[in-house]
């Protein structure tokens, strides 16, 4: 029987009996190998020296070299008493020639009852077969650990993503590619870090388990501490600790953070995600657009060879910004004019008259908001800063001294989607404890039961002074993705968020 799922047209029966037998042959080879004395996982350890893509890149230095590579078995051809084999290891494949005088008939004959899947180590020199590949001609093989599940059948792999999500480590061994995206992702906080670093932050760790919701929109995870016999919070953001770092002396600081949200799932969204928040005193909303401006081109530069980049089929400067106020924008693609509107009532008219539903009572800020959202988020393809944003929708954020109807706050978009949000920090803790009564006043209304309150820790870090501040949050999941032109959130987290099957 074939040590692969072929991919035949089988009924659920018999594709279940075909699993089934493949499984006994191969806990049978198990228990033989048991049986004589050589439980493949026994084993210890293999001092491997070389990769594969080592010998691919250097040949002419290890031509002829003996090497010893470690690996998993994921083909075989066999010709009688010579055999090619591929070995897969964290890099790369190489080729293998196997031949029966080499090795020893003894350990060739063990070698031909093992399967695609098992773990393997290898020693031999290296060589250029007569077809020009370039190959391990072994001559020592053993059975390193034993595959008790055979891997999808080679020439269709695995392409049902629900089971790539699921099972990861599958999608990995047979869509090598994959592991592509994630050492790029790596790469990108790595590149991030080192920005940072290079500017005088300081990356710091904050607590992610909390001892009270607070009034943000966002629906926190609850969890129970037993020794104190108290409810936690998972938390839904790092800023208000990044902030007490500020008032505490601290002048920049950074944290790439672990996020809890509970609430809906979809292609740019998971209950769990990783965002870096990032604080520097003495500057303002404008300094983080700098850092936006300079760091997305660099990393762009440093993980795709260029600031011009494609995703999704569509092409992106990064290394091109525009920016417009909220209210620009709105004038831009809408037409409407936020500023030639007399009162709140008119402003409720013009959205009227551009078909846009708004609250009986909304404000113009809110209705500003509301016609960005209808007719101007779906405009920002390349690159853009929207700044300049209304008091009602943003409750951390620091009012203009010129105009007190807006914050200074900005958010940047890419390909219509909101990439990282920004303010000029509000530091006066009066105005701040307002605002957070305001959040959790609305919070209960719309849920009597939430337990929701003000964080009078955090406004008492404000009462001892913290100096004017800018700070800047944004999703690395969301980066990932836009930087390996991935469509799903779930193609850029190794461990996506899955309901249970059962």
């Amino acid at each position: 029987m074939s040590d692969i799922i072929e991919n035949v047209e089988l009924t659920a029966e018999e594709e279940a009996q075909q699993l089934s037998e493949i499984l006994q042959i191969r806990r049978d080879k198990l228990a033989a190998l048991v049986d004589a004395g050589q439980n493949p996982f026994e084993k210890v350890k293999f001092d491997f020296d070389t990769y594969t893509n080592e010998i691919h890149e250097r040949f002419e230095e290890f031509e002829n070299q003996t090497v010893k590579i470690a690996g998993r078995m994921m083909s075989r051809r066999d010709m009688g008493k010579a055999n090619f084999i591929d070995v897969m290891d964290s890099k790369g494949r190489v080729q293998c020639y196997i031949r029966i005088n080499d090795i020893g008939e003894e350990t060739f004959d063990a070698y031909k009852k093992w399967d695609i899947g098992d773990i393997v180590g290898v020693t031999g020199f290296v060589f250029r077969t007569r077809r020009g590949e370039i190959s391990v001609h072994v001559q020592q093989i053993e059975l390193l650990a034993k595959s008790l599940l055979p891997l999808p059948e080679k020439f269709h792999g695995l392409k049902d993503t629900d089971t790539r999500y699921r099972q990861r480590y599958l999608d990995l061994i047979v869509n090598p590619e994959v592991k592509d995206t994630f050492v790029r992702r790596s790469l990108i906080l790595k590149e991030i870090r080192n920005f940072l670093d290079s500017k005088g932050f300081l990356e710091v760790d904050t607590p992610i388990l909390t001892t009270h919701e607070i009034g943000a929109a966002a629906r926190p995870f609850k969890t129970h501490h037993n020794t104190l016999d108290l409810d936690m919070f998972l938390r839904i953001e790092t800023e208000l600790y990044l902030k007490r770092l500020i008032v505490g002396g601290f002048d920049r600081v950074y944290e790439v953070g672990r996020i809890f949200r509970n609430e809906g799932m979809d292609t740019k969204h998971n209950p769990e995600f990783t965002s870096i928040e990032l604080y520097q005193a003495y500057t303002d909303y404008k300094g983080m657009m700098d850092i936006v401006c300079e760091m997305y081109p660099m990393l762009a530069e440093k993980i795709c060879g260029s600031t011009k980049i494609t995703y999704q089929g569509v092409e992106l400067d990064l290394g091109n910004w525009e920016r417009l106020t909220m209210a620009e924008a709105v004038k831009k693609y809408s037409g409407a004019d936020y500023y030639a509107w007399a009162d709140d009532a008119a402003a409720r008219e013009e959205a009227k008259r551009l078909h846009v539903e708004v609250p009986s009572d909304a404000t113009a800020g809110t209705v500003l908001i509301e016609l960005f959202d209808a007719y101007v988020e779906d405009k920002l393809i390349q690159p853009t800063i929207i700044y300049d944003y209304p008091v009602e929708n943003s409750p951390l954020a620091k009012r203009k001294p010129e105009d007190p109807r807006f914050t200074e706050r900005f958010e940047y978009f890419i390909c219509c989607t909101e990439y990282g949000n920004a303010f000029s920090e509000l530091n006066d803790p009066i105005d701040q404890k307002g605002r957070f009564e305001a959040q959790v006043a609305a919070k209960l209304k719309e849920d009597p039961n939430s337990t929701a309150k003000v964080d009078d820790d955090y406004i008492t870090a404000l009462e001892y002074g913290l100096p004017p501040t800018g700070g800047l949050g944004f999703g690395i999941d969301r980066l990932v993705m836009l930087l390996t032109d991935s469509a799903s959130i779930r193609d850029v987290l190794l461990f996506p968020t899955m309901k249970p099957l059962d």
